[in-house]
């Protein structure tokens, strides 16, 4: 068991799974017709309208719960409130990876004992600023399950305490680290996907493009609702701004936080669709139908396919933001995080 991932829950975040588990037993059909309907026609997923009405209403239950302190606790613990079960994995192993800047926490999954068909290195979101390996834990637990690869996920800097580019050095550091250590476990080298939602699908973007002229590089980049380019507002953050988990308030306070200098907005490792993309590995990139981040998401598939690279672009029409950490309740959820580590699986088993 890894101790990095380990949560005590609180007495309110007990409470709180509980009733997410009550919520998980209560079939939500016939509430479909009562959401909300978006510009596009798509109409909100009854468990996301309860996640998005708690984040509104609950104490803690937010993305941003007060200070930065006091948000990274709390988000753990929802996080936890919202996490599948799984049963014993085969490897949990607490690891230091070596930087520049000093070690680097990050834990390795491996779900049996048969061996791993590759490696996924998995960075997670929460704006730079908030999540940890512990909130994404059952995420990745899922991943490993479904790709029956190895799972690396990776604790890097932070803002305020390191504010770009501490997080892109640490990530390809992990990277390169992987690479380095993956014969070691038994894994081709070759076979590593570079995966991360929200922040962490811009640093999965970010990696792919540092990396590109390594001797090797990921065979896909996982992209999860990635949000790519923090200088622009599209139309999807004027349209689920406000009320959804993640808010256009808290974008705005976490890019200031991360890019405290104007200039730093142009630099492609912060947004990555103003990098080149030609020549990058292929993507399978996933975006929210209730999402800030979904027109960027979209936007930055053309624009890989514009320069050559192969992509698929599945859009998850009546989810959130952070949907893929809801599997507890959400069937629809599981059947998309699914389908990522399908991808995953389908893009190590390709190389030859």
């Amino acid at each position: 068991m890894s101790r990095a991932t380990t949560v005590n829950l609180s007495v309110q975040s007990r409470v709180q799974r509980l009733a997410m588990r009550a919520l998980a037993r209560v079939p939500l059909g016939g509430f479909t017709r009562k959401t909300r309907v978006n510009s596009d026609g798509e109409r909100l997923a009854p468990e996301a309208a309860v996640v998005a009405f708690a984040s509104r209403h609950v104490p803690g239950a937010g993305l941003m719960n007060g200070g930065v302190d006091a948000s990274r606790v709390l988000l753990d613990q929802t996080s936890v409130a919202l996490a599948q079960d799984f049963p014993p994995f085969a490897i949990e192993e607490d690891l230091s990876i070596p930087s520049a800047a000093g070690p680097i926490p990050a834990t390795r999954y491996r779900f049996d004992e048969k061996g791993a068909r590759g490696l996924i290195v998995f960075l997670h979101g929460g704006g730079f600023v908030v999540g940890s390996r512990a909130s994404h834990d059952s995420l990745v637990r899922a991943f490993a399950v479904e790709s029956g690869a190895d799972v690396l996920s990776v604790d890097y800097r932070m803002a305020p305490e390191h504010v770009f580019p501490a997080a892109v050095d640490d990530c390809v550091a992990a990277f390169r680290f992987a690479v380095e250590k993956a014969a070691d476990w038994g894994i081709d080298p070759r076979k590593i996907v570079v995966a991360g939602d929200s922040a962490g699908g811009n640093l999965s973007a970010v990696i792919a493009q540092q990396v590109r002229d390594d001797a090797v590089r990921p065979c896909l980049q996982l992209l999860i609702y990635p949000t790519v380019d923090l200088s622009t507002k599209r139309p999807s953050v004027h349209e689920f701004g406000e009320g959804l988990f993640l808010t256009s308030a808290d974008m705005d306070f976490f890019a200031g936080t991360y890019l405290p200098l104007p200039e730093m907005l142009d630099d492609p490792r912060a947004c990555p669709l103003k990098g080149d993309l030609a020549g990058l590995p292929p993507a399978h990139i996933v975006v929210a139908g209730f999402d800030p981040l979904r027109d960027e998401g979209i936007e930055y598939a053309r624009a890989l396919e514009g320069a050559g690279v192969s992509v698929t672009l599945e859009r998850a029409s009546g989810m959130i933001h952070g949907f893929a950490n809801m599997g507890l309740i959400s069937p629809t959820a599981r059947a998309v995080v699914d389908r990522m580590a399908d991808a995953a699986a389908r893009a190590m088993d390709s190389v030859s």
